[in-house]
Formats: structure tokens, C-alpha cells, sequence
């Protein structure tokens, strides 16, 4: 991966989860599936997999390490794989996988459920899940296909070429 690559996928990471994060407050602020908290849910399960816990001050620093760094890394390391031509399909599938992923393994992992099924809420946390994380990806996306593309005065999110 070059150079550009790497920062280009750190910063749409860092974008899109600026984004995401912002979606979490207002879904806070709205009350909207106060039972479902996928964040605190990820923490416990770090924590019972590990000695690691995040005191509250420090709690911020799990979306944004898990949405920018590492999810930034994968999507940059997927992009020129995933299926799609434009930047917005490609997100499109990289928010679906990661939609899958979440509510197929790291839920039920956390004693939620297959896609929070556990809380009751009946298909809401999936639904609320999938938007989030469509959003997130596609935002990504486009970030990641503006901040890697030539600066060659063309205007578009243009796809980088597989090399």
C-alpha cells in the first residue's frame, strides 16, 4: 500500500466516523433504541476478552480507534476488490459486510443476539444498524476514492485503477 493510500484510508476512516459519531449523538439525543448501545456492548466484550477497560473519559477512544484506524486500514487494503464501480457501490458493500459481520458475530458474541434480536426490540437495532453503518461506509467511500484519486483538475471521486 503506498503512502497516499495508507493516510487517504486513515483520513476517510477519520471522516466517516466523524460522521458516525455525530449520527450516535443525535440517535442519543432523540432517544431512539436507548436499549441498544453497540459501542458499550463492544466494550464489554473487549473487556471480558481481555483486562482491557475503557474508564468513561476514555470510552470515546474505542469508535474512533475501531472506525477510523482499523476499519480505515481494511476498507483502503478492500477498495480496488470490492465489487462496484463508483466509490458509492463500493461503500455500499463494504457497509453491507460490515452489517453481516456485526449482527452475525460480534452481537451474539456480546450475549445480544443475532442482530440484537435478544433485547426484544424485534428487527429495530438491525434496521437502525444497517443505516448507521451504510452511512458510515459510503461516507468513507467517497473520501477515501476523493483523497486517493491523481489531482489531475478532474473534479469527480474518480476509482483508483487495480494495479
Amino acid at each position: 500500500m503506498k503512502l497516499r493510500n495508507f493516510i487517504s484510508s486513515l483520513l476517510a476512516g477519520l471522516g466517516a466516523t466523524t460522521v458516525h459519531i455525530a449520527l450516535m449523538s443525535i440517535k442519543h439525543r432523540a432517544g431512539i433504541l436507548p436499549e441498544f448501545e453497540p459501542y458499550e456492548d463492544l466494550q464489554r466484550l473487549l473487556s471480558s476478552m481481555t483486562t482491557l477497560s475503557l474508564d468513561a473519559p476514555f470510552s470515546w477512544l474505542l469508535p474512533l480507534i475501531n472506525g477510523a484506524v482499523i476499519l480505515g486500514f481494511v476498507f483502503g487494503r478492500l477498495f480496488i476488490h470490492l465489487p462496484g464501480r463508483t466509490a458509492i457501490v463500493k461503500g455500499a458493500v463494504f457497509g453491507f459486510a460490515a452489517w453481516l459481520v456485526m449482527g452475525l458475530g460480534l452481537l451474539p458474541l456480546a450475549g445480544r443476539g443475532v442482530f440484537a434480536h435478544e433485547l426484544g426490540l424485534g428487527g429495530l437495532p438491525a434496521a437502525l444498524m444497517f443505516v448507521m453503518l451504510m452511512m458510515y461506509a459510503i461516507v468513507m467511500s467517497l473520501l477515501y476514492a476523493w483523497l486517493s484519486s491523481s489531482p489531475r483538475g478532474d473534479e469527480r471521486a474518480r476509482v483508483p485503477e487495480r494495479r
